[in-house]
């Protein structure tokens, strides 16, 4: 069984929570359709219709209603089917998660049951963010608890459940839970597990990280993060690509870079990032990745170097970093369409070739004309080569 079309709000693709209706009939949910009209839209979403004063939003309690009995409906059927062994009432399942009397081994097989519901069902994933359960599981991820086995176990089989139920969309307004991070046991504990959780724990907080800083509800938490030295100390190292048992899982490698990209492109948090050496471990783990392998990963790095390039600092940074003007050139023009990595080198070492003669000398040695030539006659976009030809033109005057 699916979520019935009309019961998604149009923006954030996600059931309605608390729709509200426009002037033109449409219905959004109420968190989605302010931050539209917050941001300065006086048209309405889905037709494009100009509002010019008329934005008042009516609660559509006809559609909740609906969406309500559906639920009911919905949730009685699909436990009926994924929760044979026990009581099948989802508010059973969370009280048995909230309840510190809860025993250990049955709070998993509850956490157990609540993946398998998230996984097999589009709508007991709905139906649980309905109840809250995200705002459940995550404080248990980031709770106080005993270093052993199964209270580690106990963390990582909350977090992929919180995973699991997490929504796509960054104006989501279940995202705001998020925001238990904001307190300073539950941020200790994020990094505690991804200091010493299993490789997956990792990549999943850093999916955690990743969304925080795209997520309109945690902006202030993202620069909370951003700041902490101990998240820094603890992401760095997961970039690390060498053999040996220093090497990290490739998952939480990947995970870790679109992470910091993420952050990178806030702003505000750019200066902290360089502070704490994010510059460096980005082009060491560019020059760890086989030339034209790493897919993702390396355009998510060269995406955060071109987002610190922006600033003075970053370009320091970047001309201190041994080897970063060759590793740029070398991914200027890169074989795999399928990624953008060639635009943000290119727009890196404009940004870096600039303030830097040396740096353009580099760049002309490594091979850069070469590139930037295979680039313009390659199929990438019109801003990468908009790069490329600024590149070629600040190198002919050099």
């Amino acid at each position: 069984m699916s979520i019935p079309h009309l019961f998604r709000c149009p923006i954030s693709l996600d059931i309605f929570t608390d729709p509200v209706t426009l002037c033109t009939g449409q219905t959004y949910d109420r968190q989605c359709i302010e931050r539209w009209l917050a941001d300065g839209h006086r048209t309405c979403p889905v037709t494009m219709q100009a509002l010019g004063d008329a934005t008042a939003l009516v609660p559509n309690r006809t559609l909740r209603h609906l969406i309500d009995r559906w639920l009911s409906a919905a949730t009685t059927t699909d436990q009926h089917h994924h929760l044979p062994d026990s009581d099948p009432s989802l508010a059973v399942l969370k009280r048995c998660l909230l309840s510190d009397a809860t025993a250990a081994t049955a709070k998993i097989a509850a956490l157990e049951k609540v993946m398998a519901l998230a996984s097999e069902s589009d709508v007991g994933r709905a139906c649980m963010l309905q109840l809250g359960f995200l705002s459940v599981l995550l404080p248990l991820v980031f709770r106080a608890a005993p270093a052993d086995r199964p209270g580690r176990a106990e963390k990582e089989l909350a977090l992929q459940c919180a995973l699991s139920l997490m929504p796509s969309n960054a104006a989501a307004p279940q995202l705001d839970c998020l925001n238990v991070l904001k307190k300073e046991a539950s941020l200790a504990s994020f990094v505690r597990l991804l200091e010493r959780g299993s490789g997956r724990a990792k990549a999943g907080l850093c999916r955690l990280l990743e969304t925080i800083a795209t997520a309109a509800a945690t902006r202030d938490l993202a620069l909370i993060v951003a700041a902490s030295p101990r998240v820094w100390q603890a992401l760095l190292p997961l970039l690390q690509r060498q053999d040996g048992p220093a090497a990290s899982d490739p998952r939480a490698s990947e995970a870790a870079v679109r992470a910091i990209a993420a952050v990178c492109a806030i702003e505000p948090a750019r200066g902290s990032a360089i502070h704490h050496g994010v510059v460096g471990a980005l082009f060491r783990h560019l020059t760890w990745w086989a030339y034209g392998k790493g897919g993702g990963a390396v355009s998510s790095a060269l995406a955060a170097v071109e987002a610190l390039a922006e600033t003075e600092a970053g370009r320091r940074a970047v001309a201190r970093a041994p080897g970063a003007t060759r590793v740029l050139v070398r991914h200027v023009f890169m074989m795999s369409s399928a990624n953008d990595g060639s635009e943000h080198a290119a727009a890196a070492l404009l940004a870096v070739c600039r303030e830097s003669r040396a740096a353009r000398s580099e760049a002309v040695g490594a091979g850069v004309v070469t590139q930037l030539l295979l680039l313009l006659q390659s199929q990438c976009g019109a801003r990468a080569k908009a790069k490329a030809r600024a590149l070629l033109k600040l190198l002919k005057s050099r």
